[in-house]
This record gives structure tokens, C-alpha cells and sequence, in this order.
């Protein structure tokens, strides 16, 4: 049965069934997110741009490369540990930004900032998190990356990079493909905003008891907490409403070179989907590149991540570091990409299916799902350590 069966359910047991304990994989998750969030809160997780085309893209992209074991080898174990800017982590991935983490869950950005430290992996903090960076225990910022969109008032973007600084966060992400705001029809059909989560709670209230009760324990709606000292008010709405006029800014060369200049350590850049924006970012001081298309959920005809993959490792060389994300639901989806010239994967809503299913289990969950995955494909393809990895473990489509 193909792993589209499984996404929607037919390959799993009945879901009232189910417990996130139980789950067998990230699609098991996905069910167990769905039955417990509002529809327009899961559609917000599991939708993209337009006609979704660039969603199935991205999961077509990887299924068309074949990896080839090589048999007769020692592989009772395999040694997935991965230096990255100089940090020892026990897996080659981590967790993507992810925007409006306390929708799925009141403590959502902070559970997935806990989990990641708790599993030895880096978490990278949403610009648009719903928690503060100062939110953060000391533990789990020191052990974060900061995800920064560029806004239309420069100087509140800096405060922001000094707050992530101040906080101990050791590496900066700089996206710069939201550039404009998308045709998320799921979304707009939805009324995804902030009067449509209002009327949400009223609707769903009765029908999803479970998520509600999570929300009236907490007190408030979740909000952009980051922007709330400059909003001028702490309501959800108000700092909503401010942050939305805020971004997106328009991200340009300057911007890399402004914040080059003012972090001191690693600068990563996300988005890159053109070997000749790499090789510029690396010119200009970016000490790694995050080949990306959010997603497929900003231009829904980009090519899928991994397929720009090798042109971008390529281009850059051993210059910076090349990491990936977009469609990344199996441990075999990582050993692809590792194949093909990635030091580094994140996964963004793997993570947010176990937080919006079990909260902090649901995303150890989530990473012990893939980590088990990605030991028994590297193994079975006769992989020992990380250096095993490359083309030559790969059928790729011509």
C-alpha cells in the first residue's frame, strides 16, 4: 500500500483507537492531530499554497530516489552522531521553525524547544512563535537557533536578533522566502485570522473538548508574544494586528550583509532554492545554507527541496554547510537527502503532529519514530557512520 494510503488513514487502525504511544508513524500522527484539533487549526499545519501542488511535489520528489543497499557488511550498529558550527548533536536532524506553535498546544513552542534539547537535537524558534525568546529556560535557549523575518522597521528586527543573542541562542536563521503573503486557500476558505480563531473557539468548542480545555486552563489566546513590547499592548488581537503590519518585509542582499555584521556567530540562511542565491549567500558571510521552499507553502510551482538539493551542494562546496527541509515524513526521507549532499535535515510539521497530538510525548514521539526509521534504513543499507552516506547509495531518477 503507498505511503499516500497512509497519510489518510488507511493504513492505520481505527484513530479512537489509537494513543500517541502507539503510534507506528508520523502518519499516525497526523490522525491523532486531526482528531483533536479545530479543522481550521489542523488545515493551518497540514494545508500549503494554492493547488497544494508543491506538497504532493515535495513527497513525489523523494519517493523517486531509490536507495541501493550494500549487503555483506557490519552493521549491527549504526553512529548517526553530527558535528554542526562546532556542537555535537546525537541525530543528523532537528526541528524546523514553525510559526504559531501555542495554537496547536498552549505550551506549544516551549514543549518543542524541550524536546529537542531533551533528545540532544537543535530547535530552531519561530520568528513567528507564540512564546517569547525570553520564554525560553536557559537550557533549551542555549540549545536554540532563532528563525528571523525580515520586517518593514529595521530596528525592531535588530532588537530582535539581540534579544535572541542575549538569550544564549548560539545560531541565526535568517528565511527569506516570505517575501509576500500567500494564497493559502485552506486558509481563506477557513477564515484563518484573527477574528476566525475567535469564532473557532465558539464552534469547535463541544466538538474538540480536548483542545479547548487546554486554552481555558492557559487563560488567553495564543499571540505573537515576541512582538508584544512593540505592539504596545499584550492582547492576542492588538499584537496580531501589529505583527501582520510588521511582516513580511522585503528581505534583500543588504539585509544578509546588516546581519552578518551584528551576529557573532554562525548565520544560516533559509529558503535557497537556486544554486547562484547560495553561492551569493556564502559570499556574503553566510555560514550555511537551508535549501528549502517553506514547505511548498510560498510558491506552490517551486521545485521540491530535494531536488535542488545536489545543484545547491554543488554550488556551495565545502564552503558552508548545506542542510534541507520540505517533505520530510520518513527516516528514509533523511537518508535520501544525506545521499544527496546534506549535512543537516529539519522537519516542521513531523514535529507539530506529535505536538498537537500528545503535547512534549507526541514530539519525542515523533523523533524517536524517525530516529528508529533512520537507524534501520541506514543500516539495512549496509551504513555504519555518517560518512557513508552519498550518491553512490542512490538510484536518482535520470
Amino acid at each position: 500500500m503507498g505511503r499516500n494510503a497512509a497519510l489518510d488513514g488507511r493504513a492505520r487502525p481505527e484513530l479512537h483507537e489509537l494513543k500517541v504511544a502507539d503510534a507506528v508513524n508520523i502518519a499516525d500522527l497526523r490522525g491523532l492531530a486531526q482528531r483533536r484539533l479545530p479543522k481550521l487549526v489542523f488545515d493551518y499545519i497540514d494545508g500549503a499554497a494554492e493547488d497544494e501542488i508543491g506538497l504532493a511535489e515535495n513527497r513525489a520528489a523523494f519517493e523517486r530516489h531509490k536507495l541501493v543497499p550494500r549487503y555483506l557488511t557490519d552493521c549491527r550498529a549504526i553512529d548517526l552522531r553530527t558535528t554542526l558550527f562546532g556542537k555535537d548533536y546525537g541525530l543528523p536532524f532537528g526541528i524546523a521553525p514553525t510559526g504559531f506553535g501555542g495554537l496547536f498546544h498552549p505550551k506549544g513552542d516551549l514543549l518543542l524547544a524541550e524536546a529537542a534539547r531533551a533528545e540532544g537535537i537543535p530547535y530552531i524558534m519561530s520568528g513567528t512563535s507564540s512564546a517569547a525568546i525570553e520564554d525560553l529556560p536557559p537550557p533549551a535557549a542555549t540549545n536554540g537557533w532563532f528563525q528571523l523575518y525580515t520586517g518593514h522597521d529595521k530596528s525592531i528586527d535588530e532588537d530582535i536578533v539581540r534579544r535572541a543573542a542575549d538569550a544564549g541562542m548560539k545560531t541565526l536563521v535568517l528565511t527569506v522566502d516570505s517575501e509576500v503573503r500567500t494564497k493559502r486557500e485552506r486558509d481563506i476558505r477557513n477564515r484563518f485570522s484573527g477574528e476566525g480563531l475567535k469564532t473557532a473557539i465558539l464552534l469547535e468548542a463541544l466538538t474538540h473538548p480536548s483542545w479547548i480545555a487546554g486554552y481555558l486552563a492557559n487563560g488567553r489566546m495564543p499571540a505573537f508574544r515576541n512582538f508584544a513590547r512593540y505592539a504596545g499592548k499584550d492582547d492576542a488581537r492588538s499584537v496580531w494586528k501589529y505583527m501582520t503590519s510588521h511582516l513580511p518585509g522585503n528581505p534583500v542582499w543588504a539585509d544578509l550583509e546588516r546581519y552578518r555584521r551584528l551576529w557573532n556567530g554562525p548565520l544560516v540562511v533559509k529558503g535557497i532554492l537556486h544554486p547562484d542565491d547560495a553561492a551569493q549567500a556564502v559570499n556574503l558571510g553566510a555560514d550555511g545554507i537551508i535549501v528549502s521552499n517553506h514547505g511548498a507553502r510560498q510558491l506552490d510551482r517551486a521545485p521540491a527541496s530535494i531536488d535542488m538539493l545536489p545543484l545547491i551542494s554543488a554550488a556551495v562546496g565545502d564552503r558552508a554547510t548545506v542542510m534541507l527541509d520540505s517533505g520530510i515524513r520518513r527516516g528514509s526521507d533523511i537518508v535520501a537527502a544525506l545521499c544527496l549532499g546534506a549535512k543537516f535535515v529539519f522537519t516542521g510539521r513531523a514535529t507539530l503532529y506529535g505536538l498537537s497530538a500528545g503535547g512534549l510525548p507526541g514530539v519525542r514521539k515523533a523523533v524517536a519514530i524517525l530516529r528508529q526509521e533512520l537507524e534501520t534504513t541506514g543500516r539495512q543499507m549496509g551504513c555504519a557512520r555518517m560518512s557513508d552516506f552519498g550518491p553512490h547509495r542512490l538510484k536518482s531518477p535520470a
